[in-house]
């Protein structure tokens, strides 16, 4: 257990358990089972939801990572004031939850939602590795299809692309504006 929590720690993205059952076996030169591994996370996230630690085991992205519980958000925050990242504009934003919930998606598809270019936001959200491109399309030109990446899954704290807020989740602003969008 103990070798597991030190290689969810110092990993810098979500481990899957099968990642961290191939490094137990390659470390200790024998099969260790699935079941091992499993309970091995199981009792660590049961340690961690204890009220006497700060920090949370959860799974995200396909994997486990360790992260702060939110009680001490602004305490994390204040130490990372100035090293965090900047926000998301608005136009990049927009483009982002496209892409995410209309993948795999031409940018002329984007630009047609939009209403506007959105060669920037592209640019700015494939430099942030938040999405990728997925190949191209079979239609005229072959352009190429964008999608979310697994960045964007940890950067939002989501474990599969159903975790998305639906428009029923919306507060009723915000869902008729995008009802709006979709029947333009």
């Amino acid at each position: 257990m103990n070798h597991i929590e030190a290689m969810i720690f110092c990993a810098t993205t979500p481990v899957r358990a099968d990642e961290l059952r191939q490094c137990l076996t390659e470390m200790l030169a024998t099969e260790i089972p699935a079941e091992d591994v499993q309970a091995a996370l199981d009792a660590l996230q049961n340690r961690y939801n204890r009220d006497d630690t700060a920090l949370q085991l959860i799974r995200v992205a396909g994997g486990y990572q360790l992260l702060t519980k939110p009680a001490y958000k602004q305490s994390v925050g204040l130490l990372l004031k100035n090293t965090s990242k900047k926000r998301l504009s608005q136009p990049v934003l927009e483009t982002l939850a496209i892409i995410a919930y209309k993948q795999p998606i031409t940018k002329a598809q984007v630009e047609q939602i939009r209403g506007v270019a959105c060669d920037y936001a592209l640019q700015k959200l494939l430099e942030k590795e938040l999405i990728e491109i997925r190949g191209k399309s079979d239609s005229p030109g072959r352009p190429l299809l964008y999608g979310t990446s697994p960045a964007f899954m940890q950067y939002f704290n989501l474990n599969d692309l159903k975790d998305l807020p639906q428009p029923k989740d919306l507060p009723q602003e915000e869902n008729q504006n995008l009802l709006s969008h979709e029947t333009e």
